[in-house]
């Protein structure tokens, strides 16, 4: 049994102890204060006279010192150090003007050694590491930030676009004008000359694009994207994609209207996007050869396509009766190259809905319970056998069917139902409910959106321009994971690309699609297919982590310069000692760049970098190549 304490010997009254004990305390705490004035006022204390006389280098506190306590905290994210001076990389000078438009992996010169056969020659084909240039892409003199959506829509500046050859080449199709310091664009198009809005008004009678069951949308040889920048303003995202041609410029004109755009082509391989990721595909007289190859390219169009997606066709063949004089072929070539069309679809189970005047309209089935019955009667294309219809990177076409997931009856939509836009961007994605995206599950990804809410949301209190309207149009985020950044910023007026690196150990893409948002694959050790300055604001969360020991972190930095505008701003989201290193590389390159703490305060390892690109651009043709022009 436990001793009694001392107090407990105490008989007294309550009354009365309570008396005692106070009177104790107060002796006490009054003896303590005495004997420390005592202290202070004859020296140190024996302790600490014992301290002093031993080995110690910590000099005696001298008499009648008043010592400040410091509370303030010492170890915050901006005043880490440096890395030692030898690990620091040398000053990275601006390429030569002439780069000011170069796509490593489309370049033109490269691309002549490639074969020409189906046009091969105008895919990827990127250098090899001792080609990678080592300077910084300039802006070409004059350059301009972009308008404002929706301006940017209708007007881009011409100094930052400097090629007139398609208000030449297309001026009879309304494409674009020039108008003094700018292009306008008038919302022409080949085949429709009154106007994207009016064309988008005569698909909208065929099929219904107002009730959101219609969100995610491709369009194939996009020319300067028209088509898609008028989708946009119907709540419906498209993806264009055309390829570094003849018509100089396309891809880049759209991107600078503030409109989604990557370079691309219908040619050997795969495009980098999952199967079943797009509501509608479109295609205006875009020159693809749909019928050729036993119909390869509506192979691949059918791929991409959702269960019950649409694919909608004008220019030719569609309505050659009336055009074919005006397209200078002959009536029969039309006739059976329509042919061709119609029976490569028949094969693919697509249902021809409608042909009305110039256009056409097919729908690809919701599941395949019929296809696989008439495999009987169409031989070609039969079902692809062990195929991950999900890869996409570097991956060749195939004269095969992509097979749907499994139903239960005929009226089940494969892979699951989608949710109409607007509930499509927060309602669990079937692939996650199905248990198909192996270890997330729909807790995970209700975590992970409500994440990004909050993470957005702090970013905005850093960087004032992503908390502006308007400021930013094109955002990029390098590692999407599940799309959670860019669904946080779905009521801003921009657009996210999102990107699921190939190295990354479980396959989003198809998820990203399925929430109503846009992204392609990427491999970070090489060039992203878009050009110089595509990018207002880039987010890159754990990637140099993801590409520690693949490549140089040098190299994909400049590839991010390349691709980010003249006062764009990055966030980089990291393990600290991963920021150190890449803080001292954006000094280097000439960024304003500082490293904060975490949302969740300075004890978390991961930290946040923030770096704006500096205004520069190359000399005026007058001033010498080695020279730069920057804001003072």
């Amino acid at each position: 049994m436990a001793s009694p304490s001392p107090l407990q010997h105490f008989s007294l009254k309550p009354k009365r102890a309570n008396l005692y004990y106070m009177t104790l305390v107060a002796v006490l705490c009054t003896l303590c204060y005495l004997v420390g004035i005592w202290q202070h006022s004859t020296g140190t204390t024996a302790i600490t006279a014992s301290i002093s006389t031993s080995d110690s280098s910590c000099p005696p506190i001298p008499r009648n010192t008043t010592i400040h306590l410091d509370f303030e905290a010492h170890h915050r994210a901006e005043d880490l150090p440096l890395p030692p001076a030898a690990a620091r990389v040398a000053h990275l000078p601006p390429c030569d003007a002439k780069l000011s438009e170069y796509t490593p992996c489309q370049d033109v010169t490269r691309s002549l050694k490639f074969d020409r056969e189906r046009l091969v020659y105008r895919e990827r084909h990127c250098p090899e590491k001792e080609e990678l240039l080592k300077c910084r892409i300039p802006a070409p003199h004059g350059y301009t930030v972009p308008f404002r959506w929706p301006e940017s829509r209708d007007s881009v500046w011409y100094a930052n676009v400097p090629h007139k050859e398609l208000t030449v080449e297309k001026k009879k199709q309304n494409w674009v004008h020039y108008e003094g310091d700018r292009f306008r664009f008038p919302g022409g198009g080949t085949m429709f000359p009154r106007g994207a809005d009016a064309y988008i008004d005569e698909i909208g009678k065929l099929i219904n694009l107002r009730d959101g069951s219609v969100r995610t949308a491709i369009d194939t040889g996009c020319g300067v994207a028209s088509w898609g920048a008028y989708l946009l303003s119907r709540d419906i995202l498209p993806m264009s994609f055309a390829p570094r041609d003849t018509h100089e410029g396309q891809v880049q004109f759209a991107l600078e209207r503030g409109v989604p755009a990557l370079i691309g082509i219908l040619a050997s391989q795969r495009l980098p996007y999952p199967s079943r990721a797009f509501d509608m595909a479109h295609c205006s007289r875009c020159l693809i050869p749909w019928g050729q190859y036993d119909g390869l390219y509506l192979i691949e169009v059918d791929r991409v396509l959702r269960p019950g997606g649409y694919w909608i066709l004008s220019g030719p063949p569609i309505n050659w009766e009336k055009h074919w004089k005006g397209w200078d072929r002959t009536a029969e070539d039309l006739k059976a190259e329509q042919t061709m069309i119609e029976n490569v679809a028949k094969s693919l189970c697509w249902k021809k809905l409608k042909q009305k005047d110039d256009l056409a309209v097919w729908q690809k089935p919701t599941n395949h319970v019929h296809c696989k019955v008439n495999r009987k009667v169409f031989k070609k294309p039969s079902f692809c056998q062990a195929q991950d219809p999900d890869k996409a990177w570097y991956t060749t076409m195939e004269d095969c069917l992509t097979p749907l997931p499994g139903v239960n009856n005929i009226k089940e939509i494969a892979g699951g139902e989608l949710a109409k836009w607007p509930e499509r961007l927060t309602s669990v994605p079937p692939r996650i409910s199905s248990g198909s995206v192996t270890g997330i599950t729909a807790e995970m990804f209700r975590d992970n959106t409500e994440l990004w809410k909050k993470r957005v949301a702090y970013y905005k209190t850093l960087d004032y321009q992503l908390a502006e309207p308007g400021r930013y149009r094109n955002l990029l985020d390098m590692n999407a994971y599940l799309g959670g950044f860019a669904a946080a910023l779905v009521q801003d007026p921009v657009w996210v690309m999102n990107i699921v690196p190939v190295e990354a150990e479980v396959n989003t893409l198809g998820v990203i699609y399925e929430r109503g948002l846009i992204g392609t694959y990427q491999n970070w050790c090489e060039a992203m297919s878009t050009y110089p300055r595509t990018y207002d604001f880039i987010h890159s969360d754990s990637v140099f982590s993801l590409y520690k020991d693949r490549c140089e972190v040098e190299d994909i930095l400049l590839e991010m310069d390349r691709i980010l505008r003249p006062e764009g701003s990055i966030i980089f989201r990291d393990d600290v000692d991963v920021l150190v290193k890449v803080k001292s590389i954006m000094d280097a390159m000439q960024y304003d760049a500082r490293i904060v703490d975490h949302e969740n305060g300075p004890r978390q390892r991961e930290k946040i970098l923030l770096a704006a690109k500096q205004y520069w651009t190359a000399p005026a043709p007058s001033q010498g190549q080695g020279e730069s022009q920057t804001d003072s």
